[in-house]
């Protein structure tokens, strides 16, 4: 149903994914600004932004976009399809240049995400998923693969993965309370594409995101058999008129897993 959606927001992605790779491997000294949030902002973001919004725009004039680098526009609110826009999800790990930072673009139907696409440039990796369609993983060479989440239940072998840059106290309690000695840090969305890929069990973010950082991912974890809601244990929904995740969220393999 989503198919025309999805092979635009793919093929913008992986333009936009090889734009933000001119920029990271630029000889030249990165310039970084600093937004009102006191996040960081560059180049590359802004490059990223420029590929993706013209294609969605021409293609799709009547979807609404939220987007990370551009000013809300509340009219979204009145429309029932918004394509939800992080043209670089990672920026921190992108100035670090550890090739943790991905692209990620999704449509939200009636406030629910129906669609996900997240383009790892550095690996050429393209993650996207439809809902009832699957996910799927195509790598640099072309392979494509149909990802599920693992079906382990066993506390003792969880495996978790953490956010790369961002410390929080309730989840150094998470894993002492149940004893989860056995993960991982990683930058952007990866996370939530390890949970999909069965690389990872679990995934807790108790510290405030953004729409931005969360669409594209819970399309793709729901649709490979995960479970993704807000830490109340609340559907995570989309085109809100506040877009930040305050409650927190988590992306888990299934229902055993879920400690909250």
């Amino acid at each position: 149903m989503w198919n025309k959606e999805l092979k635009l927001a793919i093929k913008a992605a992986k333009e936009a994914g090889e734009a933000i790779l001119k920029v990271y491997n630029s000889p030249n000294t990165l310039k970084i600004d600093l937004k009102a949030d006191k996040s960081p902002l560059t180049e590359a973001d802004r490059t990223s932004n420029n590929v993706i919004l013209p294609q969605l725009k021409e293609v799709f004039p009547n979807y609404a976009i939220l987007d990370e680098e551009e000013k809300d526009d509340f009219s979204r609110l009145n429309n029932d399809y918004c394509f939800v826009i992080d043209p670089l999800d990672g920026t921190k790990e992108f100035i670090k240049r550890n090739g943790q930072f991905t692209v990620n673009i999704a449509l939200a139907y009636k406030h629910e995400v129906v669609m996900g696409v997240i383009y790892v440039p550095v690996t050429r990796e393209l993650y996207y998923a439809a809902k009832g369609e699957g996910a799927f993983l195509k790598s640099a060479d072309g392979n494509i693969k149909k990802l599920h989440v693992t079906d382990n239940k066993d506390i003792l072998s969880l495996k978790v993965v953490m956010s790369n840059s961002h410390n929080c106290a309730q989840m150094d309690e998470l894993l002492q309370k149940y004893n989860l000695t056995n993960f991982v840090r990683v930058g952007s969305s990866l996370k939530g594409c390890m949970v999909a890929s069965g690389e990872a069990d679990i995934y807790y973010r108790f510290n405030p995101t953004s729409e931005w950082d969360t669409a594209a991912m819970q399309c793709i974890v729901e649709e490979a058999g995960g479970i993704f809601n807000q830490m109340d244990n609340s559907p995570m929904r989309y085109n809100r008129e506040n877009c930040r995740n305050d409650k927190g969220f988590y992306a888990v393999n299934c229902k055993e897993n879920i400690f909250v």
